[in-house]
């Protein structure tokens, strides 16, 4: 995981570098302070897919390029077969397998997601980000807070929301969680 992290943050620094972007200005744009992106880029710092969607939105990448180092080649289909999906460990607690990274151009960006159990104390890490987001439990109970609302979800449940507003989840009962979260 930690090489995976640091490959993602000399991507970032790269991309920076190239287009002559001020680290103030990522920061910004992530909502996080300086000092916290320098760590992302250093491979220290926690990285969020929304983060990352949000510079390759606003510097016109690939969000595959960011998080796997490959640009998408396919134009008509992407098949994707069971547990083949290009992986990331963006935090010791969260995996995720992208779904649709060698599709080129395309309008939402789905993976399966794996988070496992944190002590019940451990603070909630909430996001935000453009657009939408649909998730699924396909294994296991999760609370999903969005807002001031926190809702339930068991296997099989589905949401569809607001991604704009904060949201974090944690797993329940002590137990890993994978579901499908579609980011649009």
């Amino acid at each position: 995981m930690d090489e995976q992290l640091k490959q993602i943050g000399e991507r970032l620094r790269g991309l920076r570098d190239v287009l002559d972007i001020p680290v103030a200005d990522v920061a910004r744009l992530c909502g996080i302070t300086e000092e916290q992106y320098i760590r992302m880029e250093s491979g220290e710092g926690e990285l969020s897919v929304a983060n990352l969607q949000k510079i390759a939105k606003e510097y016109g990448v690939s969000l595959d390029v960011l998080m796997f180092g490959e640009e998408p080649h396919m134009r008509n289909y992407f098949l994707t077969r069971k547990g083949q999906g290009l992986h990331v460990e963006r935090r010791r607690a969260y995996n995720y397998e992208s779904l649709a990274s060698g599709f080129r151009g395309r309008k939402a960006d789905p993976f399966i997601v794996t988070v496992e159990p944190k002590s019940a104390d451990t603070p909630r890490d909430m996001n935000s980000h453009s657009g939408q987001e649909f998730n699924m439990v396909l294994e296991g109970d999760m609370e999903l807070t969005i807002g001031e609302k926190s809702l339930i979800l068991h296997e099989g449940d589905s949401i569809y929301f607001d991604a704009t507003q904060p949201h974090g989840m944690r797993t329940l009962n002590n137990q890993q969680v994978k579901f499908l979260a579609i980011i649009f």
